[in-house]
């Protein structure tokens, strides 16, 4: 039963992520390779917050505004980073277009480029998940579960992987919203993404209140759909305007 437990917490954190990855990803190679190397980027990314912060390891348990700072500096670099991806992005579409012209092929439709995003962001939430949740189940296939004096409605493993779900489902839709942000200048767009991922970080301080993962975890949630309907009207909306332009395909 704790194998199947210990199954079961990974599904949370990641199943839907593994549909959308066979679902889209998986029929395109390349978004296969763009998605693993973005993971890479951001697991190295939260390897080098890791070492920063070491050394002022540990933290005052007694005290959240430590915790506040981690999160803060941690998002801001993690924004840094996203900056850093979009430039990467937009010399890789260069060199795809000029590749796709030499050859007399299309270039890359609207489509593929907010797939690419997806892609990308999914590997910002696979990394995530990885880095807070999947490197502490291990315990979770033992013989018995674990809670935590803070939150003794739910198990930590339980826990933990709802807010993995929950930070996935913003890292990956969140991308989409950022790269179409940066593309059209749509200040909003560019604003929502860092607005929400600092909420998203500070919410999880909520966990260290007695009781609070009942509704710090909730809250995560709403954040996290409110990300995927604004994902969700976003791309409806660059989809409809581009089928109305004239010439498009």
């Amino acid at each position: 039963m704790t194998v199947a437990a210990g199954i079961g917490y990974a599904l949370i954190a990641l199943g839907p992520s593994l549909a959308v990855f066979v679902a889209v990803i998986s029929k395109k190679p390349f978004l296969i390779l763009v998605l693993l190397s973005s993971t890479l980027v951001w697991l190295i990314s939260l390897i080098i917050l890791s070492g920063f912060w070491r050394a002022f390891l540990p933290l005052e348990t007694t005290q959240w505004w430590p915790f506040m700072i981690l999160i803060v500096t941690s998002v801001a670099f993690q924004e840094g980073v996203r900056i850093l991806s979009w430039k990467l992005y937009k010399r890789l579409e260069e060199i795809l277009d000029a590749f796709a012209d030499r050859i007399a092929k299309p270039r890359l439709y609207l489509t593929d480029k907010m797939q690419i995003a997806l892609a990308g962001g999914m590997g910002h939430g696979v990394a995530h998940a990885v880095f807070f949740c999947l490197s502490l189940l291990t315990p979770a296939f033992g013989q018995a579960t674990f809670y935590v004096e803070k939150c003794s409605y739910m198990p930590f493993f339980l826990v933990s992987s709802l807010i993995a779900l929950a930070f996935v489902t913003i890292h990956s839709f969140s991308m989409v919203i950022a790269f179409n942000g940066y593309a059209e200048g749509k200040k909003v767009d560019q604003l929502f993404v860092p607005i929400v991922h600092m909420a998203a970080g500070l919410l999880t301080l909520v966990n260290l209140v007695s009781g609070g993962c009942v509704i710090g975890v909730p809250l995560l949630f709403i954040l996290a759909t409110w990300t995927l309907m604004h994902c969700g009207r976003m791309v409806w909306r660059r989809l409809t305007e581009n089928r109305n332009r004239p010439g498009s395909s």
